[in-house]
């Protein structure tokens, strides 16, 4: 029998970022498996339809701070929404100033050097181009150098600036992640990262001491201040994520009566669903309200469906009536630190199958980097055999 793997993606996909997750499942399955996808955020997907006129303005919120275990994803989670966040504390983190030997170059003079005539090898410039940041990379060394963050934190460089090289290649990258929304995982950052750091001679990616003590208050006054000053961008950004579950909520009918065209599209035998957030939710409603011969298996990542059961929000179940019998093996993927991820062994016992893994990145950047996670890959391989 032939068998075809649809993916239904999640909340606030829309055309690039649909196209890019769906290169990289597809790169990601065995060579050979039918792959097609159900691309529902073109006609189901939720608008601003009056422009955002329904948006006030708002007070800064407060949320729980990271654990000291983790200061390096909390700096991540920072650097992703202000990449110069670590440029600008750099300029108290010096000592009294350095007696320099006869004829030595000032060091901020030297770094700004170093880091204006900058050229990444081979091995970097084809890591960047697999994660699609290639041309992102070049054009945020161009803004560092060009900011006055750079600037005031170049003057207070030692004559061996490990700490400064370290926060210019988290500040590149971070900038150009931003620009390009790429949803890579945090072991391919990392390597990114670890790579540059040795390029300028930083020497290790670790975040120094005079960073990881005021990290957790600064970087919360951070963040807060600087959504609470972009309002209307935040909701640019936030608004077709949450507004497609509210709008699923609502009227789901037209993404079920999707998934299942994908299905019958595929024209397989044996089609394994393969969905990530929102999709999940939508694929179990479908799955429970009747039985589809074609799907005998589901792979839900990052999805909230076990959660909304568990409160009586979802649409197909109300607990605690159970799963039907015709419902297909189901294998849920969740990351601990993706907060839109829940688990469903203890809420459909015997049911569904729930795999741990790590993406290596804060939220809400771990809700968007499973794709290139390997132990996903794994998973989903050994389900699929």
């Amino acid at each position: 029998m032939s068998r075809a793997v649809v993916f239904v993606h999640g909340t606030g996909v829309r055309g690039e970022s649909y196209a890019r997750s769906f290169a990289r499942i597809k790169a990601a399955l065995p060579g050979g498996t039918q792959f097609s996808g159900c691309f529902w955020g073109a006609t189901e997907g939720a608008r601003l339809s009056a422009g955002g006129v329904s948006v006030p303005r708002y007070d800064s919120t407060r949320g729980e701070r990271d654990a000291a275990a983790e200061e390096e994803l909390a700096l991540w989670a920072v650097l992703y929404t202000d990449p110069w966040y670590e440029l600008r504390l750099l300029r108290y983190a010096g000592d009294e100033a350095e007696n320099l030997p006869p004829g030595a170059v000032p060091p901020a003079v030297a770094l700004r050097a170093q880091v204006e005539g900058f050229t990444p090898s081979d091995p970097l410039r084809t890591e960047l181009a697999a994660a699609g940041l290639e041309q992102a990379f070049g054009e945020a060394l161009t803004a560092l150098v060009a900011s006055p963050e750079f600037d005031d934190a170049a003057e207070t460089a030692a004559l061996d600036p490990v700490e400064h090289r370290k926060a210019v290649a988290r500040a590149v990258l971070a900038h150009a992640l931003v620009a390009t929304a790429c949803a890579i995982d945090g072991e391919t950052r990392d390597a990114l990262v670890e790579r540059l750091i040795d390029e300028l001679h930083g020497y290790g990616r670790g975040i120094g001491d005079w960073l990881a003590r005021p990290l957790k208050g600064i970087a919360a006054r951070t963040v807060t201040s600087l959504v609470g000053r972009r309002r209307g961008s935040v909701t640019d950004a936030v608004s077709p994520a949450a507004g497609d579950i509210l709008r699923y909520q609502a009227r789901g009918a037209g993404i079920r009566d999707a998934i299942r065209q994908a299905v019958t599209d595929s024209g397989a035998a044996e089609v394994a669903l393969l969905a990530h957030s929102l999709g999940g939710i939508a694929c179990v409603d479908l799955l429970v309200s009747g039985k589809i011969p074609e799907v005998d298996r589901l792979v839900t990542v990052g999805s909230q469906a076990p959660f909304l059961y568990e409160i009586g929000a979802l649409a197909s179940l109300e607990p605690p009536d159970p799963l039907p019998g015709h419902f297909p093996s189901w294998l849920n993927i969740y990351d601990p630190r993706d907060f839109l991820g829940y688990v469903g062994q203890e809420v459909f016992p015997g049911r569904v199958t729930d795999v741990e893994v790590d993406n290596r990145q804060p939220f809400p950047q771990a809700h968007s980097a499973y794709w290139d996670n390997r132990a996903v890959w794994a998973a989903v391989g050994e389900f699929l055999a």
